[in-house]
């Protein structure tokens, strides 16, 4: 049977492509699996920084697969959610390459990721209102984070379409690329991120995360928390040796 993730490792950055192209890379349970399965990987694997989430076949993905659903088999894990991905993201920075269309679940996972490189004709949208149903893969909680709230509301409640450049006008979209071209747009941003300390990588994408919560009179001290490791580490004292020295760092992540 074809995977419905194909894997692919360059250096130290992991690609995670969607491939169910007969239907625009609709997430299955089987691709919801597989996904998990690749993160894990990806977090689980020292050699590896950062992770880039495509789709094949010039779609990101169209959402929840349908046959799939009224077969009693949704693209959702527990405790991970639709396609595995966007109620738990990896603990490294993870990258969306998107071209063609992320939409509903699709879009979804787009918001999951850490950064988003997009092609000039990529679109996006959360379709659900049409059909009666709410965007309950994080959309409504994330997009008002990305966008600004009106621009942001205007999306959810009318279920329209956004294009790629005005995503990118309101800082949704990092890179816009030309079509075709997101993927290789987006390993290049990956190796500027993968450049750098592994664990300070992983800190640094945790406090943004979990910061949002922390009452302000707590806030250094629980940053505390996850920061100090990487200023007693191996990496910290090779990045200030390597600056020192005018050479390239040789992080271990310790």
């Amino acid at each position: 049977m074809t995977s419905t993730v194909l894997v692919d490792v360059r250096d130290n950055v992991q690609i995670m492509t969607l491939s169910n192209p007969e239907a625009r890379n609709a997430a299955t349970l089987e691709m919801s699996e597989a996904m998990a399965a690749a993160l894990d990987e990806l977090d689980a694997n020292p050699a590896l920084q950062v992770g880039i989430v495509t789709g094949a076949g010039g779609t990101f993905c169209a959402g929840m697969d349908l046959k799939g659903f009224l077969a009693g088999r949704l693209p959702t894990l527990p405790g991970r959610g639709f396609c595995g991905l966007v109620q738990k993201p990896p603990q490294k920075p993870l990258i969306a390459a998107v071209e063609g269309y992320a939409l509903a679940g699709g879009f979804e996972m787009v918001l999951a990721c850490d950064l988003v490189v997009a092609a000039r004709n990529a679109r996006f949208g959360l379709p659900e209102v049409k059909r009666g149903l709410v965007a309950a893969a994080g959309g409504l909680p994330r997009l008002p984070k990305r966008l600004p709230y009106y621009i942001a509301m205007e999306y959810i409640l009318t279920g329209d379409m956004l294009d790629a450049e005005r995503a990118h006008g309101h800082g949704m979209v990092n890179r816009l690329a030309e079509p075709g071209q997101a993927l290789d747009a987006a390993l290049e941003l990956a190796q500027r991120v993968a450049a750098n300390g592994p664990m300070a990588l992983i800190a640094s994408k945790r406090v943004v995360q979990e910061s949002a919560d922390w009452p302000q009179s707590e806030m250094f001290e629980l940053q505390r928390a996850i920061t100090n490791p990487v200023f007693a580490s191996q990496d910290a004292r090779e990045g200030a040796a390597a600056f020192a020295e005018k050479r390239k760092p040789v992080w271990k992540g310790i």
